[in-house]
């Protein structure tokens, strides 16, 4: 499951291919939509709940109430099931669809929206190699360093005079999460811990001086 991005994604993963997805795009309504997308996506493949055998869940970078939501129920369903919980950047899912659905070979680079007129991107030398950290970043301010390469994801679209080889898919789907986590759990690779990638501190903040109320 992935809910770092507009995009509240879920599918189910046997260990070979995906059996089931769900993917709906609202930027604002993703406590609302991820657990009747997990209970459509188990309907869908005919199973329940605890079939599952491991979580895995799209860490970002991404907006922090919207990350969140999945981080907070990929650890319940763990916690209740008793399953392993991975995590995956959410870039490298949408560098692994870039990849397989559209093409692209590489290098090349992913950016999603960050807002703030910013992207959260990372370079990719292709669908499977990330060859930095991911970034949150002015698209002004990166146009020339990725010049020339394609750039996958929504940040490109929306942002068209920066990345003029803008590709999709412009969304992550929770499909290319599990399908990569599947090759790389394979291989014998450590994933990551389930822990938020935020890039940068939250909107809301406590506020610096309290009015004090004190009872009569």
């Amino acid at each position: 499951m992935d809910t770092a991005t507009p995009a509240v994604t879920v599918a189910l993963h046997d260990g070979a291919s995906v059996i089931a997805s769900s993917g709906q795009v609202d930027a604002r309504r993703h406590g609302e939509l991820l657990l009747p997308a997990v209970d459509r996506v188990l309907a869908e493949a005919g199973v329940k709940l605890d079939a599952v055998t491991g979580v895995v869940v799209g860490v970002g970078p991404g907006p922090y109430t919207g990350l969140r939501v999945g981080l907070v129920t990929a650890a319940t369903f763990g916690s209740a099931l008793a399953v392993p919980v991975h995590g995956i950047c959410t870039l490298d899912g949408l560098a692994y669809a870039a990849g397989q659905e559209g093409g692209l070979e590489g290098p090349f680079a992913v950016a999603t929206d960050a807002r703030r007129k910013e992207v959260y991107w990372a370079r990719y030398e292709d669908a499977r190699t990330r060859t930095g950290d991911p970034a949150v970043d002015r698209p002004a301010d990166i146009a020339e360093a990725l010049a020339g390469l394609p750039v996958a994801g929504q940040g490109a679209v929306l942002y068209p005079e920066a990345f003029p080889d803008a590709r999709g898919p412009e969304h992550v789907a929770a499909g290319a999460l599990a399908a990569l986590a599947a090759e790389r759990l394979a291989a014998g690779q450590e994933l990551l811990e389930p822990q938020p990638l935020y890039l940068r501190r939250p909107d809301a903040q406590v506020p610096k001086n309290y009015k004090v109320v004190t009872p009569k």
